[in-house]
């Protein structure tokens, strides 16, 4: 299973000193810029999105509807401002320190779009709980990352039959975690990066607490390819 680099932290707080006053270089020699229509044409996608993704809730209060519409929209509006603004180049060409590999494209856009103010994110949180129930807030929380919660959850159980509660419990949060933090990236290719760090983490904590995760993993891809084969002998034999 394909890792992402985890960046340092003492590597991204210096990074993010920098990365400000590097970007506005950037970007004032490469402006990102779109025409009035295609401008007109985004908005409408993301107000789309914002509408489905509350209707789903079936709150029944177009008062309610109509404010998480709004809060949604414009987090939206502002991951994908920051993202088309903010090039990867921003961050420069670099290594990982825990690696020593080069710094991927992704490291690089990761990084930079980490930087994103605060505020942005707590808008959201904010603006969604003044209204919806943390049930309600989860719900559209898994809307951002396409349900990858309950997805990758459900791998831990397959690879890991005897998985404890407490064990499900340790992973589960670390997963919310990363489904609260991803929410604040644009596209799935970064969702699923912030969600790799996060699987990282469940991985280790497994090996701390006494299992071997990739001896778990390893008995799983053979098991899955043992069932594979033997269900393609049986097709064939039936044939």
């Amino acid at each position: 299973m394909k890792k992402l680099n985890i960046i340092g932290t003492a590597f991204i707080a210096m990074l993010f000193l920098t990365i400000t006053s590097y970007a506005q270089e950037l970007t004032a020699s490469k402006p990102v810029s779109a025409t009035p229509e295609a401008q007109v044409k985004a908005d409408a996608e993301v107000d789309k999105k914002a509408t489905d993704w509350v209707n789903s809730l079936s709150l029944n209060d177009k008062e309610k509807e109509g404010r998480v519409k709004e809060v949604i929209a414009a987090h939206l509006k502002a991951i994908r401002d920051w993202n088309n603004s903010h090039s990867y180049e921003s961050v420069p060409a670099g290594i990982n320190p825990e690696s020593g590999k080069p710094l991927s494209t992704m490291d690089r856009q990761i990084i930079v779009n980490s930087s994103l103010p605060k505020s942005v994110h707590e808008n959201l949180m904010t603006g969604l709980r003044k209204d919806l129930s943390e049930e309600q807030v989860q719900a559209i929380l898994d809307k951002y990352t396409i349900g990858k919660v309950a997805f990758t959850l459900a791998g831990y159980k397959a690879i890991v039959p005897d998985l404890t509660p407490t064990e499900e419990t340790a992973i589960l949060t670390n997963l919310k975690q990363a489904r609260e933090q991803a929410v604040d990236f644009k596209n799935i290719k970064q969702i699923s990066a912030i969600f790799e760090i996060y699987k990282t983490k469940n991985e280790q904590y497994l090996n701390n607490n006494g299992r071997n995760w990739h001896q778990l993993f390893k008995a799983y891809v053979e098991a899955t390819k043992a069932k594979k084969a033997a269900d393609a002998a049986a097709k064939k034999s039936a044939q």
